[in-house]
């Protein structure tokens, strides 16, 4: 293990999970944190909680789509919702540079009190702490996540056959952050895809038997997600090339800057395995939700030999998808 904490040990990946096992799990072990969910759930009482949390260093503070405001709520949010649990409540925590501005501070946390509303939660408890200027970089946020999983939706075992479902656009956010933050001049629609999951709610409470697992692919991006699915199974990942949604302006960016979109962070999207039989039915439930109507099959689990993730084209080219080792973009949420 290293021996000191590099950049690297931020990004989601390979290093991150190193870091978290060789240290966090070590000393924090216990069944809910094993599980490894972006959410632990627990009964309490007659309902079965959620609870997470989740601190915020995106750097710009604000672009395109948002800002870390926005990315503190959904991030949180979003995290309780792919557990199957229904938002309720919120706590926020900042750390404050000297010199900040606070006509700057007044507009994250209005748009921290917009998007609660959206999302019908409420921030019921909080902290703020200042520090001296230079020590840290302008604004940390944390947040805290409670919500009930009223319909007892829970993870399934995967199967071959089982499809990978994607509800939108991919690596937009991460994207968009370079693109703000290294102040290319470039035309396109650069946006950040941050948004509430919680509409899909209801297709996740209809269809809990279905839906085998899901996540939201922000650090890492989608590959890191997959790889995590995959390590829970025997079995590996054929992904569908053409299928992956993925826009032209982002797909150009990525190409220009050496990245792959892939591994680019997602903060509105929600990667779903679910059962063969339903696939075709919760496709359609989540495109016929405004927000999700770009959802997409993206892929399968399959019996392999050596298992692995690759992504096949139409003439029948293979390319594998290895878990993420080297440094993309550090600072996106």
């Amino acid at each position: 293990m290293d021996e000191i904490i590099k950049l690297i040990h931020g990004d989601g990946g390979k290093h991150t999970s190193q870091l978290i096992e060789e240290i966090f799990y070590k000393n924090f072990q216990n069944k809910y944190l094993l599980d490894q969910g972006d959410a632990a759930t627990f009964q309490l009482g007659n309902e079965l909680i959620s609870y997470t949390t989740d601190s915020f260093v995106v750097k710009p503070i604000f672009f395109r789509g948002g800002n870390i405001g926005k990315l503190a709520v959904c991030g949180t949010v979003n995290d309780l919702v792919v557990s199957g649990a229904t938002p309720l409540y919120l706590s926020t925590g900042f750390i404050i540079e000297e010199g900040f501005e606070r006509k700057k501070l007044e507009k994250i946390v209005e748009t921290m009190r917009d998007m609660c509303t959206q999302a019908n939660v409420s921030i019921v408890t909080g902290d703020t702490k200042v520090v001296e200027k230079g020590s840290l970089d302008e604004i940390v946020i944390n947040t805290s996540g409670v919500g009930v999983n009223y319909s007892g939706y829970k993870k399934n075992k995967i199967d071959a056959g089982d499809k990978i479902l994607i509800t939108g656009g991919i690596g937009e956010h991460g994207t968009t952050i370079a693109v703000d933050r290294y102040h290319m001049k470039i035309s396109g629609d650069y946006q950040s895809d941050c948004a509430l999951l919680t509409p899909f709610l209801s297709v996740v409470n209809e269809y809990k038997e279905a839906i085998k697992c899901m996540r939201d692919p922000t650090r890492g991006g989608v590959a890191t997600v997959l790889h995590e699915f995959m390590k829970t199974t025997e079995y590996g990942i054929c992904l569908y090339e053409e299928e992956i949604p993925i826009k032209p302006s982002i797909r150009a960016v990525n190409k220009l800057l050496g990245f792959d979109p892939l591994y680019m962070a997602c903060e509105g999207r929600m990667v779903l395995v679910v059962k063969r039989e339903e696939a075709d039915k919760v496709l359609r439930m989540l495109q016929s939700i405004e927000s999700g109507k770009d959802t997409c099959i993206i892929g399968e689990f399959a019996q392999m030999e050596d298992k692995m993730i690759y992504s096949r084209n139409s003439f029948g080219g293979k390319r594998i998808i290895p878990e993420l080792v080297s440094s993309i973009l550090p600072r996106i949420c």
